[in-house]
């Protein structure tokens, strides 16, 4: 698992090669077996794959301008619950983890307390988008593909010992 860690950054510009079905359907069963607060499993997961809708969602925020250069975006949302932010950012971390694992790449783009250009909600514009639900909170988009060039791993100089607290602060 280090080595997947490792090897985990964020990617954003892709090859023009499509996401087998196969590899996508793992990414979302490693979503789906994420950890989350009393087993309530919130979270909810649009697939993407219309270049029409990319291309909107790639005119979201600042931020999120890439996300059409990728062949599918899985847009993490969750059910209203105490704890659903947390679920699904833990789940989102599963997809970037077995995205890597896949050879495949993604980025985490945040929407939730995000806002357009225009100063408009970027919630508000992903739901209206793709026609989510009021009471079902969008957490990130998260685009994947093969990755253009692949970014050399995480190394032992990121290890900061300093950070590390033992028993206090």
């Amino acid at each position: 698992m280090l080595e997947a860690i490792k090897k985990r950054r964020s990617y954003r510009d892709f090859q023009d090669r499509l996401v087998e079905g196969e590899k996508l359907r793992e990414i979302l069963k490693a979503a789906m077996f994420a950890p989350s607060a009393n087993h309530q499993r919130l979270w909810e997961f649009i697939v993407v794959k219309d270049q029409k809708t990319l291309r909107c969602l790639a005119a979201t925020k600042t931020w999120s301008y890439f996300v059409n250069r990728a062949p599918v975006v899985i847009v993490v949302c969750s059910k209203e619950g105490k704890y659903w932010l947390e679920d699904a950012s833990i789940a989102a971390e599963n997809i970037y983890l077995e995205a890597t694992n896949q050879g495949l790449g993604t980025c985490f783009v945040q929407i939730k307390n995000s806002q357009r250009e225009n100063g408009d909600d970027a919630e508000e514009y992903v739901k209206s988008l793709l026609g989510i639900p009021l009471k079902i909170h969008v957490l990130c988009l998260m685009p994947i593909g093969y990755p253009k060039e692949v970014l050399p791993e995480h190394n032992k100089s990121e290890f900061e010992k300093a950070k590390i607290h033992q028993e206090k602060y």
